[in-house]
């Protein structure tokens, strides 16, 4: 099973927006920094997070924030903006279709009713997570009250 580390990325990189608040500076580069990922990586991050209107990012220094409630974003929204096939391809099938064998002709068609239950059943899991429940977990972490700053 493989499970895409991009929506880790993401959700670190809004958490941290998050506790900036909209009058900081939230660049690539800084949170490079913060995640250990490259600044074209958090930009392509970037890219995908604007387009499903979740963020705003504006060139240069300025940097990106968010511009929706973090109540109103859930986990399964940052996953499809990151990574639309992520759920469909977290666990995969080999793809050797020995035509003698049945169990290699029918292994796809087999598998695909339980994989599917899979995926609707993490789907409605990650459905059920707002960027803000993530957030409040953050600062139990911190030992800190949950706020958010907007």
């Amino acid at each position: 099973m493989h499970i895409s580390m991009k929506c880790s990325v993401a959700v670190h990189c809004l958490i941290f927006m998050n506790e900036a608040g909209s009058n900081d500076r939230v660049t690539s580069t800084l949170l490079a920094e913060s995640t250990g990922c490259n600044p074209a990586s958090i930009r392509a991050l970037f890219t995908a997070l604007k387009k499903a209107g979740i963020i705003d990012v504006q060139r240069g220094n300025v940097g990106a924030h968010l511009i929706q409630d973090p109540k109103d974003v859930t986990l399964l929204d940052i996953q499809n903006a990151v990574e639309p096939d992520g759920l469909a391809t977290m666990i995969g099938v080999h793809q050797y279709k020995g035509q003698s064998c049945p169990v290699a002709r029918n292994i796809h068609a087999t598998l695909a009713p339980s994989y599917e239950k899979i995926e609707h059943a993490t789907a409605e899991a990650m459905r059920s997570i707002t960027l803000a429940d993530i957030i409040d977990d953050y600062h139990v972490q911190l030992n800190d009250k949950p706020t958010q700053r907007q």
